[in-house]
């Protein structure tokens, strides 16, 4: 019993010293807006390679622009897919543009798209706006003036202001009954989302 005693006793001394050398993802955002890049990094490295969605964002915002450190897409791609896949909305829509543009990997497009789905799903205007214009180029097969105006519906409602200009110009070329629809959609998914816009 003392034996066990004592081996819980070392085990919970070395979790108390594994949390008190982790890094801490606040102190990093507050150095990353200080422009601290050095101790931001400090902060969420451990974190982010533990697989914390913040210190991963963090982390890939450092790798994929190069502040404090080299630029490096193999590292935010890395980075960026830690954080997407726990669901961070904005680290979603940077891989989004990274699989966009080529940058670290071939230019996909129906994996960017899936990213910004994702983002777009989660409130993020920008990645809406993304699939707004996706859906409003009339000469791809992906044309879809319903969803392109939903979601530049959404991101005007969201707070992305410059989204209305974009969704009137969709709109001078659909049908009553296309807008219709198209603002059906956009009224299910501000109540599947629990978001009410006061006009």
């Amino acid at each position: 019993m003392r034996r066990f005693s004592t081996l819980c006793l070392a085990a919970f001394l070395m979790l108390l010293a594994t949390a008190a050398w982790s890094g801490d993802v606040q102190k990093g955002w507050d150095a990353y807006n200080a422009l601290d890049y050095a101790t931001a990094r400090a902060e969420w490295q451990e974190l982010a390679d533990a697989g914390d969605a913040e210190a991963a964002y963090g982390m890939g915002m450092l790798y994929g622009n190069g502040f404090g450190v080299d630029m490096n897409d193999d590292l935010a791609l890395k980075y960026y897919g830690i954080a997407a896949e726990k669901g961070n909305a904005d680290a979603q829509f940077n891989l989004a543009v990274m699989h966009q543009n080529g940058w670290g990997v071939p230019p996909d497009e129906s994996v960017a798209n899936k990213w910004y789905r994702m983002a777009a799903e989660q409130g993020n205007t920008q990645a809406q706006t993304a699939l707004g214009r996706y859906f409003a180029m009339d000469f791809l097969d992906s044309y879809d003036p319903v969803e392109a105006y939903k979601w530049f519906s959404l991101a005007e409602k969201l707070g992305d202001y410059g989204a209305a200009e974009k969704r009137e110009f969709v709109g001078s070329r659909m049908t009553p009954e296309q807008i219709a629809a198209a603002r059906a959609l956009v009224d299910t998914w501000l109540e599947e989302n629990n978001i009410r816009i006061d006009e």
